[in-house]
């Protein structure tokens, strides 16, 4: 058992010139931010320091890791960091304060995501989905990244702010896209008052429609369907702090969905044995006919795929703390003011907890392996009270979205393999391509999902 107290402990050890070196060939030769994480692990092990000019740092590493923090230890770090960008950006939305006002935030919020209102996104997201692939032509090529975060966004604009999207996502895509690269790691991370032009168009336009959001909404005479937008409101909030909110889901709870998306076509159209037999599941249960909540629970072989995907490929791979007081972790000191960096990445890929952690096995979530690692070992979400709000609605739309295209298409990769890279969340690089082609009968589906 991890014990935090307040007593004296050893220094997290830095690396040493040979760490540093194998460390400097991927940053620096191989450009690989993960590449360097990885070779620090397996130098150093579970807890070591990121000595980084102007961002000192330890990195922790493990499901004892995630407990501490996630858990056992959690009131005494802060997830908000003043002058990070994220903060700079979301100001006071929930993601970025602590304490009771975080608390009461989420207990304002978290009905708006509740499972009680699953059926109704469900229509919301196939529909969506829908609306987007009905444009793909037989044979054409298709950017997976681009066109899964037009998705991701048009689901979650109905879905939680009650706004059909899909005639604004085009016109306001190249500033989210900007907008998620402000938050991304880059120079700030060393270089914190680096200066940072060419963002302030992009994040001037987010809050413009942000707040023209909240004034439509105010100004409806007739009654809206509870979503969490009406509830931000009917709270009595000002609008500056609706619109931090707004916006900390806006981004936050998109750019998830688009990474897992992506990454889960991208290993189902490399990998035929698994693409068949998604395929196979999705027919027999559901045919061509959209989804419906009962069905969704059926597709037990997709669920393994995406759990897959989450682990090979976290989208939330990277989380950060601040220490609030000194504490102690496994005979560490962690001294207060201490930026406290946990590797939900390389959890997932520890090959003591997964056997052959770089292929790509569903199968290692089939029932008669539940048990079989130690808690805390997958986290795609978070743990504890602070664990992702929006967890349960990412997995049903991920199984709807990929439900409705393997339903419709046929994929076949064209692109180069794609390697992980950190931005605000685990993005592919280069981009992922695939050739897309309606199956037999689906394109007469359309009709029956569209009337």
């Amino acid at each position: 058992m991890t014990i935090a107290t307040k007593a004296a402990g050893r220094p997290i050890p830095s690396p040493d010139l040979a760490a540093a070196a194998r460390a400097g060939q991927a940053l620096f030769g191989e450009r690989r931010i993960l590449g360097a994480l990885e070779a620090l692990h397996q130098a150093m092990g579970d807890a070591f320091r990121l000595p980084l000019p102007g961002f000192s740092s330890v990195v922790l590493v493990g499901p004892e890791a995630n407990k501490f923090l996630l858990t056992e230890s959690r009131e005494q770090f802060l997830w908000r960091a003043e002058g990070d960008p994220v903060t700079r950006l979301l100001r006071e939305g929930i993601l970025v304060t602590d304490g009771a006002f975080h608390d009461g935030l989420r207990q304002l919020m978290a009905p708006a995501l509740h499972r009680s209102l699953f059926e109704r996104f469900i229509e919301v997201m196939w529909r969506q989905s829908d609306g987007i692939t009905r444009h793909w032509r037989d044979g054409a090529r298709v950017d997976l990244l681009k066109e899964m975060r037009r998705v991701a966004l048009c689901i979650l604009t109905e879905a939680l702010f009650g706004d059909d999207f899909s005639h604004t996502v085009d016109a306001l895509l190249g500033a989210i896209v900007r907008t998620i690269h402000y938050i991304s790691p880059g120079p700030w991370v060393i270089w914190p008052g680096v200066p940072r032009p060419g963002y302030r168009q992009a994040l001037l336009r987010m809050d413009e429609y942000l707040y023209d959001l909240i004034a439509r909404r105010r100004a409806q005479t007739t009654a809206q369907s509870p979503d969490l937008l009406s509830m931000l409101i009917d709270s009595g909030m000002d609008d500056g702090l609706i619109k931090d909110q707004l916006l900390t889901m806006f981004i936050a709870g998109h750019d998830t969905s688009t990474a897992l998306l992506v990454w889960a076509l991208y290993l189902l159209s490399r990998n035929d044995d698994a693409m068949e037999r998604a395929r196979a599941e999705i027919e027999a249960a559901l045919g061509l006919a959209p989804p419906t909540l009962a069905q969704v629970r059926q597709l037990s072989y997709l669920d393994r795929v995406i759990k897959e995907t989450l682990r090979l490929y976290p989208p939330i791979h990277l989380g950060s703390r601040i220490a609030a007081t000194d504490t102690t972790f496994c005979d560490y000191l962690i001294p207060a003011g201490t930026r406290v960096l946990y590797s939900i990445y390389l959890t997932h890929r520890d090959e003591r907890y997964w056997p052959a952690p770089q292929v790509f096995d569903p199968d290692r979530f089939a029932p008669e392996h539940a048990g079989q690692r130690p808690a805390y070992t997958f986290v795609p979400f978070g743990a504890g009270p602070r664990n992702c709000l929006g967890a349960a609605f990412a997995q049903v739309e991920a199984k709807v979205v990929l439900a409705r295209l393997l339903q419709r298409f046929a994929f076949s990769s064209v692109g180069r393999d794609a390697r992980p890279r950190m931005r605000a969340t685990l993005e592919p690089s280069p981009a992922v391509l695939v050739e897309t082609h309606w199956l037999d009968g689906a394109s007469e589906g359309y009709s029956v999902g569209l009337a």
